[in-house]
């Protein structure tokens, strides 16, 4: 198939070039028209200059009704509005991005939903671009509307894709794993403590689960690529910009005027937001709650490290327990 992509920023440049190398014919949107030249002139790849991005850039949507697939490569928040200025039906719509609303509390699917009306896929998992740029081992996962075709047309030797059939689960736990791995780089930012990271990870990882479900999700989605696997690379990988964030929170520096400051959008914190403001009184997410105190109220990382430590004691996985037991009989 033909692929339009929407976002010229590092994932959206590496997911073209990558099917470039697979032979497929592949059009790079970007949102401004310096941006387009400087792309087309340089054919240098976002945060890898020395990797050339060997595809065709244009600065015009409508350019889009050409192709049989639009890919969404955009930063969650501006998707929205991205959408709108597209005057036709895509075939289909494969998602990349990874993020929730903020205004309306809806996941992408519902976003393209509501404005295209067309069918939908998401193709997700632990895959830093940093690394598919530079043709190392990835794997990731595929559900949707044409998944056997994407899974074929993605696939190579360094980009093996997997089927799935849970697009709810998957992009809960791709919007969901960057505000936990805020909290992962903030523990590394006051020390690089082990036991609590392993804590924060594995307790991030039933909130998503808790959180996820309620919508529908399957659990065991979690224990797969685009759960378990994108949590662990987020949390721990130099190229990760939620983990980064953490950290220079940790390190004292203002949450808010780093977001302000930064040139890479920090997804974590903008699907913190979304969550906590939408759904924060219906559900129990205490690192979540945590994090967005720290981002927007101001609270000191280690006054919420304390107020998780004392929280009144649980049992693990009660709640997911209780929701196989459910299921399964059923």
């Amino acid at each position: 198939m033909r692929y339009f992509i929407l976002g010229a920023g590092s994932w959206g440049c590496t997911i073209a070039q990558l099917l470039n190398d697979n032979g497929h014919d592949v059009l790079l949107w970007a949102h401004t028209d310096e941006l387009a030249a400087k792309l087309s002139e340089t054919k240098a790849m976002p945060h890898v200059p020395d990797v050339k991005l060997d595809v065709p850039v244009t600065s015009d949507i409508s350019n889009g009704k050409f192709f049989d697939v639009i890919v969404i490569a955009t930063p969650t928040q501006f998707i929205r509005n991205v959408l709108e200025k597209i005057d036709y039906k895509p075939n289909v719509v494969l998602n990349l991005s990874k993020g929730i609303e903020i205004s309306t509390g809806k996941r992408i699917s519902e976003i393209v939903s509501e404005i295209l009306g067309c069918d939908y896929a998401i193709l997700s998992g632990p895959s830093h671009a940093e690394e598919v740029a530079l043709r190392l081992p990835t794997a990731v996962v595929v559900a949707g509307k044409y998944a056997d075709i994407f899974q074929k047309e993605f696939s190579n030797e360094y980009f093996r894709v997997y089927l799935h059939n849970d697009i709810t689960g998957i992009e809960l736990a791709g919007a969901l794993k960057n505000v936990i791995a805020i909290a992962a780089g903030i523990v590394d930012g006051l020390g690089g403590w082990d036991n609590a990271k392993a804590a924060l990870i594995t307790r991030g990882l039933y909130e998503i689960t808790k959180f996820s479900t309620h919508f529908g999700a399957d659990p065991i989605t979690f224990m797969g690529l685009a759960g378990i696997g994108d949590l662990v690379v987020t949390c721990g990988s130099k190229h990760s910009r939620n983990r980064r964030y953490g950290e220079m929170i940790a390190k004292g520096f203002d949450p808010i005027h780093l977001l302000d400051a930064s040139k890479e959008i920090v997804e974590g914190a903008y699907t913190c937001k979304a969550v906590v403001e939408n759904y924060g009184n219906d559900f129990d997410l205490p690192i979540i709650k945590e994090i967005y105190q720290v981002i927007y109220n101001g609270k000191s990382p280690l006054e919420s490290i304390k107020s998780l430590m004392t929280r009144s004691l649980k049992v693990e996985m009660e709640e997911v327990k209780k929701w196989l037991e459910k299921n399964l009989k059923n």
